[in-house]
């Protein structure tokens, strides 16, 4: 009898929930650049995720440089309903050193988690590639994990992965000369450590690099 009055609540709640969202509709102005389906929520229905480029410019400049926005959309009743908008963890069209090379966004759902990998070069010589999976758990999205690699076309390639479910923080240092009589080159490095992390970050409340690990096993400090 328990069971089947726990059961009745989900559902109840479930329904009144699905109720609330708003349909969705492409705003007047938006530029569809990626796009995916999946299950965030184990419910056996996929959702949709969609990045959009805006029609908001980022600066004031002459370069088209606009802000992105992504929404996790839910299918009901065959009708697509806005669950979850986001402004914060995409960067500008005009990223990077050449933006106009710049791949869209990748998405890709997995295991039920939703991860996000970007990629842009910060100048003629310097590849930056980030990667971030939320999952959906305690009603909202959490982030739970960080992918961050920074490469060099000769000297370095600096990789950084974070689990924040399990406290697992891995590094590696890379380092080479495109110069064939360099001698002087680092040795590389690789350390890995359990950082026990108190509290997830939300996905609405995470910005890429203003948050900062610093543990007594690491020279360097990390930002994620």
């Amino acid at each position: 009898m328990k069971q089947l009055f726990c059961f009745s609540v989900l559902l109840i709640c479930t329904v009144y929930h699905s109720q609330s969202l708003k349909d969705f509709t492409v705003p007047g102005g938006y530029q569809k650049i990626s796009k995916t389906e999946g299950d965030l929520d184990k419910d056996g229905t996929d959702e949709t995720v969609i990045i959009f480029n805006t029609d908001k410019k980022a600066n004031t400049d002459d370069r088209d440089d606009f802000l992105r926005t992504f929404f996790i959309l839910k299918n009901i009743d065959g009708k697509l309903k806005i669950w979850k908008q986001n402004n914060t963890v995409l960067f500008s069209s005009g990223m990077g050193f050449y933006p106009e090379d710049n791949a869209p966004p990748e998405l890709l759902i997995k295991n039920n988690s939703l991860s996000i990998t970007q990629i842009f070069n910060s100048n003629s010589r310097h590849t930056q590639t980030y990667k971030h999976t939320f999952r959906f758990q305690n009603g909202d999205f959490y982030l739970i994990g960080s992918h961050d690699r920074f490469e060099d076309t000769c000297e370095f390639n600096y990789l950084t992965e974070i689990n924040f479910s399990t406290g697992k923080v891995i590094t590696d240092e890379e380092y080479s000369s495109c110069d064939d009589e360099e001698k002087d080159i680092p040795k590389d490095v690789h350390k890995e450590l359990i950082h026990p992390f108190k509290t997830l970050i939300r996905m609405s409340h995470f910005r890429i690099g203003e948050n900062k690990l610093k543990t007594p096993g690491l020279k360097r400090e990390i930002n994620y």
